[in-house]
């Protein structure tokens, strides 16, 4: 029997997806201390880099080998912490402004709170493309910020995260309709 073979149920906690995306959580810590120490350089955008290309990993191997409530709670989460984390601390170091990095940070919490409350109720919210695009283009950003070839030219990564909080915000619209249009339409 092969790792792919092996197939989890829903309640399980012990997976292999859920041990990547543990792994990307723990990680954060070193990652967030490289950025403080040095904004911009190549052992920090290395670290990035491998963190958003694991996001993938836990994502098929969840996909192919059964996905988990845990999973559903940890990877987001495992998401926010590196994405806001590395933002936050980039807002220190004086490479990002504070105010897209908050209207992120409030369309996060939102939809997080959101999903719960519904979730809690047995209505799952799942990501939809869009939202997958837009964590992808606040990688990017951070990612622009990080390498020590752009870092000089911050407007590039500005840009970039200027694009985040355009898909934020338009993704973060779309998930409160439709989610108000499944409570007009179930009665709940």
């Amino acid at each position: 029997m092969t790792l792919s073979d092996t197939s989890f149920g829903p309640s399980a906690l012990a997976t292999p997806a859920n041990a990547v995306t543990v792994t990307r959580l723990l990680l954060a810590i070193p990652l967030l201390m490289l950025i403080a120490d040095t904004p911009s350089s190549y052992p920090a955008a290395a670290l990035w880099i491998i963190l958003c290309i694991t996001d993938g990993i836990d994502g098929y191997l969840a996909r192919r080998q059964g996905a988990t409530r845990s999973g559903a709670f940890l990877d987001p989460l495992a998401d926010k912490v590196l994405v806001l984390g590395a933002m936050v601390t980039l807002i220190f170091a004086g490479v990002f402004w504070w105010l897209p990095v908050a209207i992120i940070a409030m369309r996060e919490i939102t939809i997080s709170a959101f999903r719960s409350f519904w979730g809690r109720r047995g209505l799952a919210v799942p990501a939809t493309r869009w939202a997958k695009v837009k964590t992808v283009v606040q990688e990017v950003a951070v990612g622009l910020a990080l390498v020590p070839l752009t870092a000089d030219h911050r407007w590039i990564a500005n840009t970039t995260l200027w694009l985040a909080v355009f898909l934020t915000v338009t993704t973060g619209v779309h998930y409160l309709h439709a989610g108000s249009r499944v409570t007009r339409t179930s009665g709940s």
